[in-house]
């Protein structure tokens, strides 16, 4: 008998084969054929048929499946499951999470102190959490077992039998297929089979409270032996060095993710396991995106040691925009607050602070290089004691906005463009120069005005002393285009010195700055599109202490732009995916290593009305210099060109005119607006007219008694239109 399918419909009809016999007796009504066989059917109305058909399927269902008998047993060992998961509630774990602790801490008494006293809390809570959940069982069931009692003796056999009845649905209900056979699998716990070290298959899909996509849960090993079985299986230690690597902390919740510190065994250095991030993700059965890795550096931390992180899903960084706080911020110490940067995969909020120091930055493209680079360049905008470089080997709006306060602005690779990028380091790195020659002269005089030999932050708010910032966009742009040039070096011989490779002059011209400008307040920030060896050159990434990394395709390209010193302690950025738009591996150059962050994000429109507030500004602290001065210049002389033309447009409409000779043009712009052209005359007139591209005054033809003066005809006043 087949089992009729979920939700229940009607058997389909077939044709009626002819009878083969003439004899046969004809059958009464209709008739279907039905798995080769004839048979008839009723003339009941569709609805009748539908619910015998359902009837009827619902009893083969009973019977396929044992009148559910099984179903019930596996609900009631579910609900037992459920019932005993309760009364743990995780306090077993977390008692042997405090005994490791008290295991860890063997030598420290006051370390062991606390750790015996944790674990003397953690038994305390987990004898009170029985005695409630007994309590609070015992009750219930005093109460099921009393109302069923009086029902019983109330109802008699009637209220006994539906009694029993909903407590074998109970059971049915709770064991059907789909519902798991142990409770924990809809639980945060661990993935892992105790003490096996083996990840426990199907853990089901979950999502964080931000909305992230989990996928499948995290392995989270329940102890040391676990997590120990993991590095031995990433190969990170072999099974005969088990006894001798621990953990220096026990496993715990960090933000949206695990840690735990690990100590390798004696002669072990941390490097060891640090570079291999893709193999305890594998280990773990997860994606490698999900682990970070770093050398401890903290003060308990030592050579041997290091920070296992692991994510609850693949992008824990997110995949939506965070605007910046200096969309909205009026003013910025770049000194005292550095450049906000944005967040780990903790939520940690980052700064990047570059005094002393220069950065160079790396990846493949639109992953977020130009995000970072106008963050710092933001931050270096709205404080008016910054003096700004631009030097980009691709024009284009990416930088535009920063025309108006920008020392010296510098837009694409051509010969010419690069002869302006030699002037500007030569000249940029006197300057430097000049700065620490006065910083030595003042030490002689007053050595308490500058202690350690740098600039301070009072000599950086004088004029000319202002903290320089030179940014270089589109390394690889400028190498390429420089590689194809020479450079004349001396001028002995007749008709020039010699010549030499530009990107090589170039190179070290840039590695020059950084060096000279360190401690007299000049900070670099290079940023190339092709991490290798042509386009970050070696002698220009060493000098910069801080180096930042986007996604690349393999390790040897981290190298390139971190060093191998940062990839081996831990530093992946091949490892991040394509999801991982705007995430950085920053290389800070200190003790606290390498960090990895999502950037915040200013879009083009923002970062136009920031550079704004940075030139008004820098125009109420007297420090607009060099080409943000020549271009406000400029930017005001064609504001007054557009509004003479305008003006004039005005006057023809006035007189309802076409034509128009300078000196009755000069009469009506005198009367319309006299505040403005009270001095103009005829001949100031042409002047500047001239030079708001109105063009020299021509023929009229006869007008005003004479036979053809010269003047303006008013579509020569149209190319501004109408305001």
């Amino acid at each position: 008998m087949t089992t009729a399918p979920h939700p229940i419909r009607q058997p389909n009809l077939s044709i009626v084969k002819q009878p083969t016999e003439p004899t046969a007796e004809p059958v009464e009504g209709a008739v279907v054929e039905h798995h080769g066989e004839i048979v008839k059917q009723d003339s009941n109305p569709s609805w009748m048929r539908a619910k015998l058909a359902a009837v009827e399927a619902a009893k083969d269902h009973a019977l396929d499946n044992k009148l559910y008998a099984g179903w019930s047993a596996r609900g009631y060992k579910n609900l037992g499951a459920r019932w005993l998961e309760a009364y743990r509630d995780d306090h077993p774990q977390m008692i042997a999470t405090a005994k490791a602790s008290r295991k860890a801490a063997k030598g420290n008494s006051t370390a062991e102190a606390d750790a015996h006293d944790l674990v003397k809390t953690r038994r305390e809570a987990y004898r009170r959490h029985r005695l409630f959940h007994l309590g609070k069982t015992a009750a219930w069931s005093a109460v099921g077992m009393a109302g069923a009692a009086t029902g019983a003796i109330v109802g008699g056999t009637l209220v006994e039998t539906a009694i029993g009845v909903v407590a074998y649905a109970t059971g049915v209900y709770h064991g059907r297929p789909g519902v798991d056979d142990e409770s924990d699998a809809a639980l945060p716990s661990p993935d892992f089979a105790a003490g096996s070290g083996v990840p426990v298959s199907g853990a089901p899909v979950i999502a964080d409270d931000n909305g992230h996509q989990a996928g499948r849960r995290p392995a989270r090993p329940q102890g040391e032996e676990d997590l120990v079985t993991v590095l031995i299986k990433a190969g990170i230690v072999t099974e005969a060095q088990r006894d001798e690597t621990r953990l220096a902390s026990p496993i715990r919740t960090n933000g949206p993710g695990w840690t735990a510190t690990v100590e390798l065994p004696p002669g072990m250095k941390a490097s060891a396991a640090t570079g291999k991030a893709a193999d305890i993700a594998s280990a773990l059965r997860v994606k490698k995106t999900r682990i970070e890795l770093k050398a401890d550096t903290s003060d308990d931390g030592h050579e041997g040691q290091f920070v296992l992180w692991v994510a609850d899903h693949d992008n824990p960084y997110g995949t939506g925009k965070k605007p910046s706080q200096l969309i909205e911020a009026e003013r910025w110490n770049f000194w005292r607050d550095g450049v906000p940067l944005g967040g780990d995969a903790r939520s940690v909020r980052q700064a990047l602070h570059l005094m002393w120091s220069s950065l160079m930055v790396g990846g493949l493209q639109d992953y977020g290089k130009s995000y970072l680079a106008r963050l710092i360049a933001a931050a270096a905008a709205l404080d008016p004691h910054m003096r700004i470089v631009l030097i980009t080997g691709k024009a284009g709006p990416d930088w535009a906005p920063l025309k108006g306060i920008a020392h010296a602005y510098i837009a694409g690779s051509t010969p010419d463009r690069l002869a302006a990028v030699h002037d500007i380091l030569d000249e940029t790195i006197t300057d430097m120069q000049g700065r620490g020659e006065r910083l030595e002269r003042l030490f002689e005089e007053d050595p308490a005005a500058c202690p350690e030999g740098k600039v301070t932050p009072e000599m950086a708010r004088q004029r000319g002393s202002e903290l320089t910032l030179v940014i270089v966009d589109e390394l690889q742009e400028l190498l390429d285009a420089a590689a194809l040039t020479k450079v004349k070096i001396g001028d002995e011989e007749e008709g020039g010195g010699r010549g030499r490779s530009g990107k090589d002059v170039l190179v070290e011209k840039f590695a020059r700055f950084v060096r000279v400008a360190r401690y007299v307040g000049g900070m670099g920030v290079f940023i190339t599109q092709r991490p290798d060896s042509d386009s970050v050159p070696t002698k220009l990434r060493d000098v910069c202490v801080k180096r930042g990394c986007f996604r690349v395709k393999g390790a040897g390209s981290s190298r390139m732009v971190l060093g191998d010193d940062a990839v081996a302690a831990g530093a992946a950025p091949h490892l991040l995916g394509e999801a991982s738009k705007g995430v950085v591996v920053l290389e800070q150059g200190a003790d606290e290593g390498h960090v990895t962050l999502k950037t915040d994000v200013i879009d083009l429109p923002d970062f136009k009305a920031i550079c704004e507030r940075g030139r008004s500004l820098r125009e109420e602290a007297g420090t607009l210099t060099g080409a943000a001065v020549r271009h406000g210049e400029r930017a005001s002389e064609a504001a007054e060109s557009v509004a003479l033309r305008r003006d004039c447009l005005h006057v023809f409409d006035a007189a309802k005119a076409e034509r128009m000779r300078p000196e009755t043009l000069t009469t009506w712009l005198k009367e319309r607006r006299p505040e403005v052209y009270a001095d103009l005359t005829p001949e100031s007139l042409k002047s500047l007219l001239r030079a708001a591209g109105a063009g020299s005054p021509v023929p009229l033809g006869a007008m005003d008694g004479l036979v053809n003066p010269r003047g303006y005809k008013r579509e020569s006043m149209i190319r501004s239109g109408r305001p």
